[in-house]
C-alpha cells in the first residue's frame, strides 16, 4: 500500500496556518506524506532582459520566504514532505496537484490574503471545493 499524500496549499495568511496546524495532526495519524504548495502570479512575460530574470528573480525569493515558516514548522515535527512553488492561478493549480500526485487531502484556509470582507469562503477554497479529485477540509 502506497503513503497517502496531503495536499497542503499556503499563502502566508492565518487560515494557512491554521490549516496547517491540522495538516501536522492527520500526517501523523494517517502516516502520510505532505505536499506543501504555493502559487506565485505569473511572472511578468513582457519584460526584456535582464529584467525580466529580476523579475523572476524577486518572485523566488517572495515565495521561498513565504514558504520558509511552513517547511520549518513540518521538519521541526519530522513529517515527510516536498514543496512545490508554482506559477498560476491557485485554485487551478491545487486541483492540478491534487490530480497529478493523486493526494488523498486537500488540506487548506478558508480564505487567504486577499481576504474580501463579506465573503463566507474565499474564491481559490471555492474553486477547490468545486473541482478537487479528492476531499477537502477547510479551515478557519
Amino acid at each position: 500500500m502506497s503513503t497517502p499524500i496531503i495536499l497542503l496549499p499556503v499563502d502566508g495568511s492565518e487560515h494557512a496556518n491554521r490549516a496547517t496546524a491540522y495538516a501536522l495532526k492527520l500526517a501523523g495519524l494517517m502516516c502520510a506524506r505532505v505536499i506543501l504548495l504555493y502559487c506565485h502570479r505569473p511572472f511578468p512575460v513582457k519584460l526584456g532582459e535582464p529584467y525580466f530574470q529580476h523579475a523572476i528573480d524577486k518572485i523566488m525569493v517572495e515565495a521561498n520566504a513565504l514558504m520558509e515558516p511552513f517547511r520549518s514548522i513540518l521538519a521541526e515535527k519530522g513529517v515527510d514532505f516536498t514543496n512545490l512553488i508554482i506559477e498560476g492561478p491557485p485554485g487551478k493549480k491545487i486541483c492540478d496537484i491534487a490530480r497529478i500526485e493523486s493526494c488523498e487531502l486537500v488540506i487548506m484556509g478558508s480564505r487567504g490574503r486577499s481576504d474580501l470582507k463579506g465573503l463566507l469562503l474565499g474564491s481559490v477554497a471555492h474553486r477547490v471545493l468545486q473541482q478537487a479529485p479528492c476531499p477537502v477540509l477547510v479551515v478557519r
